[in-house]
């Protein structure tokens, strides 16, 4: 596939995904907490290079005892279709706390199959 084929395709999937949230290890989207966690809003700059970025870093609210492990993309704040996403290193809680998802290592790509 060309780069402008692969740059199209991550446009269009930047439409279906309209919200990142975080998963524990298991891939379980993580619930709970006060603030309580919830997924965010996300905004995706120009395809370039087989790789879309959001445009600004997502700071999410998680509760005590959690482990972040992952980001997914989904179609809606709640419910909503998954599209999958990126394991992270895990960043484990043990108090009530604040993840920034920076927006420059969060991507998705669109890669010649091998």
């Amino acid at each position: 596939m060309t780069e402008t084929f692969r740059n199209a395709l991550l446009t269009y999937g930047g439409t279906l995904i309209t919200h990142i949230g975080l998963v524990i290890v298991n891939g379980t989207e993580i619930s709970g907490g006060s603030p309580a966690y919830a997924r965010k809003a996300v905004t995706w700059d120009t395809a370039a290079g087989g790789i879309m970025r959001p445009t600004v870093d997502l700071t999410f609210d998680i509760p005590a005892s959690t482990t972040v492990a992952g980001w997914r993309g989904f179609t809606a704040l709640t419910n909503g279709t998954n599209h999958g996403g990126q394991d992270l290193t895990n960043e484990i809680f043990a108090g009530q706390g604040q993840y920034k998802l920076l927006a420059a290592s969060t991507g998705i790509l669109a890669s010649d199959p091998v």
